[in-house]
């Protein structure tokens, strides 16, 4: 598809470029490798909250709209987002003007004010976001998902923060942790569309030279503790209820990753899923339902996610749960084995299209894992799974003990859900 190459700088930051033929677009990605796994409870959410302070101002662009401008004036695409292992920054410009979105993202990057003034303001606004997540069942699930799998450390805290915490976080906390964490070490420059190797080794010199070697804070391990199906309910009076509900599996350094996303492609990923089939079509409980599989450097899991009719919200787990223990008992047949693989090797060829996409494919590898995968080389590991990897890795992680749910909804009785879980397992 695409062919890459990965150079470090002088002063010790990493440069991805990516050539992608056929494109009229440049793609000036930019990430560091923080988030809210390196935080502490005194600044919980101090990741997120800088993110939105990048595009407050600089000595050159010293205000938000002239920030905005820049890029508005020449149609460009532009925005950043915190995850919970790494925090990104990119633009999206035609070719000829890649000149102003590298300058544009180098200096909110390298020189910005943090004024006080706009910290106050921002601490409202990201007061609002908490607000909106809360507000959004379907969304919010899944931060209870994260809170009943880690608890009260870092992984398990929601990226954004909380309003208590994100109220206390001061422009010197700001500064100390974009003075530690936006490093040279930490940083990966990744450009990719209509630019060649040696130019976009060139521009990436010219403009992130000024980055400086820290050494920055590393994360603390994760810690997981289970012994017994877990519950997190939040009671409320919605219309149905919004429920996550799967296992703690492997992370991005198994091997068995590869066989995780095909059994959750396989379990959840497409209209003719087994979930979707089951759950939506045939029983008609749910309109949206579907697995995924998430992994990171140092956890990962399997679950499913679905919107389920609060009367029918029993009937509606012991639906998933009988599909988890079908790959279990089960053997998957070779063609539709054949199918989630095929399935996925065609959605990450079309994504790949873009090139935006393609920087945050070859970004990310590049700054969280061992290796870096090229797409055909991805699409052999996918290849290489088999049905008695299917069968192995279902039997290792559908257990009771790994087996957890998140649930909005106008329910309290966790243990009956609890007995629910261990009943029907």
């Amino acid at each position: 598809m695409n062919d890459y190459k990965k150079i470090k700088l002088k002063n010790g930051a990493e440069v991805i470029t990516v050539p992608k033929k056929g494109t009229e677009a440049v793609v000036v990605l930019v990430l560091v490798k923080t988030g809210s796994k390196y935080e502490t409870k005194e600044t919980m959410g101090i990741s997120h909250f800088l993110e939105h302070m990048l595009f407050k101002g600089t000595k050159k662009r010293p205000s938000p709209l002239k920030i905005a401008e820049t890029l508005d004036k020449i149609g460009g695409s532009y925005n950043a987002f915190t995850s919970d292992d790494f925090t990104g920054y990119y633009a999206k410009v035609a070719s000829e003007k890649a000149d102003l979105a590298l300058d544009w993202v180098a200096d909110i990057y390298l020189n910005s004010l943090l004024p006080e003034k706009e910290i106050e303001k921002e601490k409202d606004v990201i007061s609002e976001e908490i607000n909106m997540r809360y507000d959004n069942p379907m969304t919010y699930a899944q931060v209870l998902w994260q809170r009943l799998l880690y608890g009260d450390q870092p992984a398990g805290w929601d990226t954004a923060g909380s309003k208590e915490s994100v109220s206390g976080i001061t422009k010197k906390d700001l500064e100390s942790y974009m003075e530690r964490q936006y490093s040279a070490e930490n940083t990966l420059i990744v450009l990719s569309g209509a630019i060649s190797h040696g130019e976009g080794r060139k521009k990436a010199e010219n403009y992130f030279s000024e980055l400086r070697k820290r050494e920055p804070k590393k994360k603390p391990k994760v810690v997981e503790a289970q012994e017994e199906p877990e519950v997190n309910l939040l009671k409320r009076e919605t219309d149905q209820s919004h429920i996550c509900l799967g296992v703690r599996a492997f992370n991005d350094l198994s091997p068995d990753r590869y066989t995780q996303e095909v059994m959750a492609t396989v379990l959840g990923g497409m209209m003719s899923s087994r979930l979707f089939t089951e759950v939506r079509e045939n029983l008609g409980l749910a309109y949206y339902i579907q697995a995924a599989s998430a992994t990171n450097p140092d956890t990962g899991y399997l679950f499913s996610r679905a919107g389920l009719d609060n009367k029918k919200v029993v009937k509606g787990i012991k639906a998933i749960l009988q599909e988890f223990k079908k790959l279990k008992k089960e053997k998957l047949g070779e063609e539709e084995l054949q199918k989630g693989k095929d399935y996925m090797k065609g959605i990450t060829a079309l994504r790949l299209e873009s090139s935006d996409s393609l920087a945050f494919y070859y970004g990310r590898q590049s700054l969280l894992e061992e290796e870096v995968l090229t797409p055909e080389e991805f699409f052999e590991k996918i290849d290489r799974v088999s049905v008695e990897d299917i069968s192995r890795v279902a039997d290792e992680i559908f257990k009771p003990e790994n087996l957890n749910l998140a649930m909005i909804g106008p329910f309290e009785e966790k243990e009956k859900f609890q007995k629910l879980l261990k009943e029907n397992f």
